[in-house]
Formats: structure tokens, sequence, C-alpha cells
């Protein structure tokens, strides 16, 4: 019960993210990257990241370890990270390290539990790790794009990658029955897609005032 609770609430953290980017951007009419929506995507990120070592599953944990740090940079650019508590930031940022430092410790089991799990075989391991890294390539992607431009920024490559990784996600937990997979990857789908169209038209607006900018230059 407290597995399914821990992964339910993850999921709730990011779908939240999700709807609040989602309608920040409809009213701006432009895609828009709030503080808020990194301040969830670490707080989903860490229960994700625990509700996958509960249930010995490497798609998941490897998801999150490769994005995990990049909330953090996200967090700094904003200018919120120093003001989380520094017994808390202390907390997050040696979580996975110390996680990484244990699976190496007891190699043994580790390879066991999360690489001979007999409820995932080999294909579907690496089906799902796919679905994960291409979704998480996402903020790696989002990452080097906004250190570019010094600002935090969700390009319209973010928002592809979030609905190909996605869509494998989903596949992924249908087959290994896995409710919070398959419900917290399905609540994206339409913000994603949204996020697309939000972006073409925002493109064509500008680019036809810039036309008409040049034309009464003429």
């Amino acid at each position: 019960m407290l597995l399914y609770v821990i992964g339910f609430l993850a999921q709730l953290f990011f779908s939240a993210r999700i709807l609040l980017q989602w309608i920040l951007s409809e009213r701006a009419r432009r895609i828009v990257s709030p503080a808020l929506f990194w301040i969830l995507s670490l707080a989903g990120s860490y229960l994700l990241f625990v509700y996958g070592w509960m249930r010995d599953d490497f798609a998941i944990v490897l998801g999150q370890i490769i994005a995990y740090y990049i909330y953090i940079w996200n967090l700094r650019i904003k200018g919120l990270w120093k003001r989380i508590p520094m017994a808390v930031r202390i907390l997050l940022a040696l979580t996975p390290v110390v996680a990484v430092g244990f699976a190496c410790a007891h190699i043994d089991a580790f390879v066991r539990d999360f690489f001979r799990n007999e409820a995932v075989p080999l294909w579907l391991l690496l089906f799902g790790s796919a679905g994960q890294v291409i979704f998480t390539l996402r903020f790696v992607y989002q990452y080097f794009y906004s250190r570019r431009r010094g600002e935090s920024i969700l390009p319209i490559g973010f928002w592809v990658l979030s609905l190909t990784g996605s869509a494998i996600i989903v596949a992924y937990g249908i087959v290994r029955l896995d409710p919070v997979l398959i419900l917290g990857q399905s609540v994206g789908f339409v913000a994603y897609t949204r996020n697309i169209l939000i972006h073409k038209k925002d493109r064509n607006s500008t680019a036809a005032t810039a036309h008409r900018a040049a034309e009464g230059n003429r």
C-alpha cells in the first residue's frame, strides 16, 4: 500500500507541474517555464526514485537519476535553490549519490534484484529503459538549450521528446500492469501536444509580425 501511495504522489506532482505549465502557457500564448514547474519536478522525481527503488525497477530509477540534477540546476537559475533550507538541500542533493554508492557496494544484490528480476524480462527492461532515457533526455536537451541562453526555457524539442518517451513508458506500464506509470504518463499526452501547437502558433505569429514590420519599412 505504501509503495503505491509514494508512486501516485510522485505522479501527482508530475501531473500538477504539467497542468500548471500548460495553463500559464495558454494565458501567455507562448511556452513558459514557471519556477513552480521545477519545484514540483524535483519533488516528484525524488518520490518516483524511491518508488522505483522499492519496486526493483531499474528503468524508473535510471530515468530519475538522469534528470534529477537538471531540476536542481533550473531551480538555481530561477534563484530558488538557495531559498530551500540547507538541511533539505543536502538531503535532496545526496540521496541519489548515496543510492548509487549503496548499489556499487552491493553490486551482486543490485544486479540480481534489478537486472534478473523475473517480473521484468530483459527485453522489457530494455524497452522500458529506452522510454525512460528518451523521456529524460528532454531535460538534458532543455539543460543545454537553456544554458546557452542563460535562462530556463522549455523549447519545442522538449515537448517532442516528452510525447515520444511518454508513449513508450505507457506501453511499458501496460505490459507491467503498473497503474502508477499508466495514469501518470497518460495525463501529459494532451499537454505535450498542446505545447507543440502553442509553440508553432507563437512562431507563426512572430514571423507574421516580423514580415509586416519589414513591409512597413520599405
